[in-house]
């Protein structure tokens, strides 16, 4: 026998961890063996654990470990992102808080900043996935501002342009006014918020006439143009040819006409201010209106904004509401519902502006990745997501690649001149140079004639050639690693970044590679609170993913998480899920305790209940192991996860221990012993990509193992043929002790004590497990009979009816006292329910719901009157 101490979380976790690290299981090389690669979602250099990661990290690590099992050549590449608005913030941040202010600082200096405190907080997030048991090939991880990855994404965009798909333009774009750069249409998140419309009136020129204009934005009249009235709107026809006054600016500003405007909607009258909001810009254009921005970058107002010249634009909206209505040109207001455009990166409200930004043509990239997924040449799980990813490709507009910040991949484009065109695209600045010195036709341009573009490109930008970039496929197409590793097989993400993220990749997929990235999209749900709420630290909601693994253990939170967390359907957490992941751990490990508590006989004979123990049990895991298949190929974690649990807690610990578990002590025959640690060993198995270290403890303390021996790289149960049958003449047979069980606790009969079983065989059941029955249901024996036995307890199976005959079972006198008081209680209180019953009195003047109750008291009691009798019977 051999005694196992009790199982210290901390000391496992940190054991085992620090052993796979040091013996390089997690390491990738290419080899014979088929590749599986999982590239991770770079999660944020700024970034610490999430609930969110916690669920797309485990489901990446059950898949990447389970392909280690199956003999595949497991590659899970790991990385950060620089996150070009969320760093440059913090950073900015920290210097104003060292009295430090980011516009007295050149480019270099700020980078420098920069790069100490992403070395200083980089690494964190990739050391608390550590923690959880993440096997990523930490050897492997990448960085999207490593040298060789920014080389990659200079070398895209030179590439791109020189195909003519990116281009300089002057457009509308969104502009962040805390981050102080554009954002992509994509990173803009619209709320409806409670707002106002403001009525305004507006002098007509050279008459006492006035035209009113509905806005929410009262502060942008300094930036009006123009006022728009549709042709066709006989309430205006006089208005035709005249100006309009602009109040406070005191600006004239032309009525133009144009179909656009609605005449049913507002006032029929539109204020135009072509610097401020998309249509009135296209309204601009096409009536050669004038362009006045009245916002500095941090949308303060500037010069135009007259007597509010450098004021906040929301500061200036209530104090122009109190001088427009003091100068009686607001003449009334209406709460107005409107959706309001934010930053998904600092919450800012965003400002349309107009601005020279670099763009990616999109149709031509986005038809191939669109007919991938058509066509389930990559594949979207769950397939919910399928028409969303299609109505974004075909609705995809021109990416708006350039962002105002210094904190990443910078512009490639070098300007040698004063006007627009004057700039070349190149990879370096002397190939600039030489390309400057051609476009210009001056030989003489030198390094300091030309400048770099001040921009830096989209995060985006470089993470859409994530799959390719990380093993080096864009800077050599050809290399040994990316012909080997890519396509990667999978990739687990959240259904938010589909079109940042995903579409991206599969675009950059088939235009630098002519094929796709991965195979599978596994799309994860979003971690909410039991109130529905998504999980957030501005909330308050949400636990820290390492208090929780410190006090539930790696293995209990991994269970907790993936219990219910269906793919692409929200997971409601509760810390009760760890629990419950932390029980299932002690199950495990007591269940091992006990059969190492057990001493060998190697001369006892195997007993036919242990013979019938192990049939069962390898034919039902072979059934499991069927529907895992199934599962895992259709991508159901959760399911997964729940037919491994029932397996080992219902099948295993539950049944077949016990099945199998010598009497009190005896020794167990080591043919049985033998087969027990064979199927613990692959019960482990199919467990250890969901608990792996509580699994690999266990392996590693069943015998001495070599490295080559861990069960980290042990070899998935092959799937062989099973007896279908032995499980339902199990089923049948676990029913029978099942029945056997409730007899013995209804009646107190001791579990100790031997019974004898008597049985109407009319279902032809088989006699196979009789052996185990006998034990399960400690009986003396069982025989077959052809009528009902008198004096004897019954229960039925099916069609089967069940004997336990009384006599030598209980105390029969002991047991008819207490039956006979039960049934003289019963008669009495049917007695006092039918005194009221018979009273008409009470039953008209009662509710008729307590009257229903009186009746269904009445109806039990002669139920349970009943069955009393027939057992005081019984016992005669």
């Amino acid at each position: 026998m051999t005694v196992i101490p009790k199982y210290d979380i901390r000391e496992v976790e940190e054991k085992w961890y620090k052993y796979w690290m040091d013996n390089r299981y997690f390491y990738s090389t290419v080899d014979e063996r088929t590749p599986y690669t999982i590239v991770i979602p770079p999660p944020n250099v700024t970034g610490v654990l999430h609930m969110g990661h916690m669920l797309n990290n485990t489901i990446q690590d059950v898949l990447i470990r389970r392909a280690r099992l199956k003999g595949f050549n497991a590659c899970w590449v790991p990385g950060t992102d620089h996150a070009s608005i969320a760093t440059e913030a913090k950073v900015v941040a920290k210097l104003k808080a060292e009295g430090i202010n980011k516009d007295d600082l050149s480019r270099e200096e700020f980078l420098e900043h920069a790069w100490e405190w992403t070395h200083k907080h980089g690494g964190i997030i990739l050391e608390q996935l550590k923690k959880l048991g993440a096997s990523c090939d930490w050897e492997r991880t990448k960085f999207t501002m490593d040298d060789d990855m920014s080389a990659s994404v200079t070398k895209v965009f030179v590439d791109l342009y020189n195909k003519g798909l990116i281009y300089r333009g002057y457009r509308m774009v969104n502009w962040d006014p805390e981050a102080k750069t554009t954002l992509s249409d994509e990173e803009v998140i619209y709320q409806e918020k409670q707002g106002t419309l403001y009525y305004l009136q507006y002098k007509i020129k050279g008459s006492e006439d006035t035209v009113t204009i509905a806005t929410t934005r009262p502060e942008t009249i300094l930036g009006d143009t123009a006022i728009c009235i549709n042709p066709g709107d006989e309430r205006f026809t006089h208005l035709k040819g005249k100006t309009a006054i602009v109040p406070l600016a005191n600006r004239e500003v032309p009525i133009i006409e144009d179909e656009y405007v609605d005449i049913e909607f507002g006032t029929g009258c539109l204020k135009v201010t072509p610097a401020h909001d998309e249509n009135d810009k296209i309204l601009g254009e096409k009536h050669n209106l004038e362009v006045i921005d009245i916002f500095n970058e941090d949308a303060t107002l500037n010069f135009y904004g007259l007597h509010y010249e450098g004021k906040d634009r929301f500061e200036v909206r209530k104090e122009i509401v109190k001088e427009l209505e003091a100068s009686g040109i607001l003449i009334k207001t209406e709460n107005h519902l409107n959706k309001v455009g934010t930053s998904e990166r600092t919450g800012a409200v965003i400002e349309p502006r107009l601005s020279d930004q670099w763009f990616l043509k999109m149709k031509e990239l986005a038809q191939p990745a669109l007919d991938a997924v058509l066509e389930k040449d990559v594949n979207l799980v769950p397939e919910k997501f399928l028409n969303t990813y299609k109505h974004w490709m075909e609705n995809v507009r021109d990416w708006n690649i350039s962002r105002q910040l210094w904190w990443g991949h910078r512009i490639p484009a070098f300007y040698y001149g004063p006007g627009k065109e004057d700039f070349v695209v190149a990879e370096t600045l002397e190939a600039a140079l030489e390309r400057a010195r051609e476009k210009s036709g001056d030989p003489k341009l030198s390094h300091y004639d030309i400048k770099q573009d001040n921009d830096a490109l989209d995060t985006w930008f470089s993470s859409w050639l994530w799959p390719i970039s990380v093993f080096n496929g864009i800077l050599e197409p050809e290399n040994e690693e990316v012909n080997y590793y890519y396509p990667t097989n999978d990739l687990v993400t959240a259904p938010e970044i589909l079109f940042f993220w995903v579409a991206r990749m599969i675009m950059a997929g088939y235009e630098f590679r002519k094929e796709k990235p991965f195979t599978h999209v596994y799309l994860t749900g979003i971690v909410r609170d039991k109130q529905r709420r998504k999980m957030s630290k501005s909330l308050g909601n949400s636990p820290d993913p390492l208090g929780l693994i410190h006090q539930y253990g790696a293995d209990g939170v991994r269970v907790g998480m993936l219990l219910s967390s269906p793919a692409g359907n929200d997971l409601m957490f509760d810390e009760d899920l760890c629990k419950q992941g932390s029980g299932f751990i002690n199950k495990i490990w007591n269940s091992f305790k006990l059969i190492k508590s057990w001493e060998v006989d190697e001369k006892r004979e195997q007993a036919d209940s242990s013979k019938m123990a192990v049939k069962w049990f390898k034919a039902r895991f072979q059934q499991s192991l069927r529907e895992l298949e199934d599962h895992y190929n259709k991508y159901r974690m959760s399911d997964v996860l729940m037919t491994t649990y029932k397996l080992v807690w219902d099948d295993y610990c539950s049944w077949f221990l016990e099945m199998v578990k010598p009497p009190f002590g005896e020794a167990i025959d080591s043919q049985t012993y033998k087969d027990v640690i064979a199927i613990l060993e692959d019960n482990l198995k199919i467990l250890h990509p969901f608990i792996p270290f509580v699994s690999e403890e266990i392996w590693q303390q069943l015998e001495k193992r070599s490295p080559q021996d861990a069960l980290i790289v042990a070899q998935w149960p092959a799937m062989k043929n099973f007896d279908i049958e032995i499980i339902d003449q199990f089923a049948f047979a676990s029913e029978v002790v099942a029945g056997i069980r409730n007899i013995r606790k209804s009646k107190n009969i001791s579990f100790k004590d031997e019974i004898s079983l008597q049985v109407i065989n009319t279902e032809k059941a088989s006699n196979d497990f009789n052996s185990v029955i006998a034990k399960l249901g400690n009986l003396s024996q069982i025989s077959s009979v052809d009528q009902k036995v008198e004096g004897a307890f019954s229960f039925r199976i099916k069609s089967n009816e069940y004997f336990i005959p009384v006599e030598g079972a209980i105390d029969v006198e002991a047991e008819r006292k207490k039956l006979t008081e039960e049934l003289e209680y019963t008669r009495g209180f049917l007695n006092s329910v039918e005194k009221k019953l018979n009273n008409e009195r009470f039953v008209s003047n009662a509710p008729e719901s307590v009257v229903a109750v009186e009746k269904a008291k009445q109806a039990d009691a002669q139920s349970k009157i009943e069955v009393l009798e027939a057992s005081l019977a019984s016992l005669k």
